[in-house]
């Protein structure tokens, strides 16, 4: 069977991708977030990708909490409906979910969902936030440290999540795999200094890589807003506030072409 995450040869490159980032909130109710995806048909005519925050089918709640009864298969209710809704629009959505395997340990995955419209690719969290005095390994299973980048629009895009960002490992191998948009859903908790964290270290994975990096992010009070796109070249396009918000930036090719050329670190590396 082919690897779905491997580069496509037959995939022309694209001029542009449009992207829209849903800086909204996620309920402690399942049904109200998957109520909520209905309201993304609206967004796809003018969009490649719409992205939602991470854990977004159901918030993480009482951080002692068991978030074993809210997980999901990929192909429970939450999976299935952004895979339908990506079928019906022609439009790609990324969101964030827990997810259950079935296998002896009953802590679930923090899972990125992809869906488009030629079917789901998901990611397992790998970095789990064991900081700033909070443990999500109690709760949640770390997944393989195994980078997953898919083509999408006619660009080679790499997945993370929140925590993820703090670890430029992982982007220097997305983009190793051919990643041209480093892509990241978060519920980067809110506190002194996050916000400063949040944009500096989305700014620099984008520098040092010299590709997109969107990240899209819960609001406040309890998270930090501020979803962000950062071009190749350290340019900020577009940021949200830290209340709920739509925003979106069209990412351009020749843009980040010209930022590769200026700036060839990648092609420079000596390992």
């Amino acid at each position: 069977m082919p690897d779905p995450t491997a580069p496509d040869p037959t995939t022309a490159p694209a001029a542009s991708l449009r992207v829209t980032l849903v800086q909204r909130a996620a309920s402690l109710e399942p049904a109200d977030n998957l109520a909520a995806l209905d309201e993304l048909v609206a967004l796809a005519p003018d969009n490649d990708l719409i992205v939602l925050p991470e854990a977004f089918a159901r918030d993480f709640g009482d951080p002692a909490g068991d978030l074993a009864p809210y997980a999901e298969t990929l192909q429970g209710a939450f999976a299935s409906r952004l895979a339908e809704l990506a079928q019906q629009t022609g439009t790609s959505l990324l969101a964030g979910m827990f997810e259950r395997d079935g296998g002896p340990d009953d802590r679930p995955f923090n899972t990125l969902v992809l869906a488009t419209p030629e079917g789901i690719t998901s990611y397992r969290k790998i970095h789990l936030y064991d900081s700033f005095g909070y443990r999500e390994s109690d709760r949640l299973r770390a997944g393989e440290p195994t980078p997953v980048a898919v083509d999408l629009g006619g660009f080679r895009v790499g997945l993370m999540t929140c925590y993820d960002l703090r670890f430029p490992e992982l982007a220097r191998r997305l983009v190793d795999l051919g990643a041209e948009v480093l892509v990241v859903p978060a519920a980067w908790v809110a506190g002194e200094g996050k916000a400063r964290d949040w944009l500096t270290l989305a700014a620099a994975r984008a520098i040092e890589n010299t590709c997109y990096l969107v990240a899209v992010g819960q609001p406040a009070p309890r998270y930090t807003g501020h979803s962000v796109v950062v071009g190749p070249d350290g340019e900020t396009l577009v940021e949200a506030g830290d209340g709920p918000e739509v925003v979106g930036a069209v990412l351009e090719r020749a843009v980040l072409a010209r930022a590769r050329d200026r700036n060839p670190s990648l092609a420079n590396r000596r390992l």
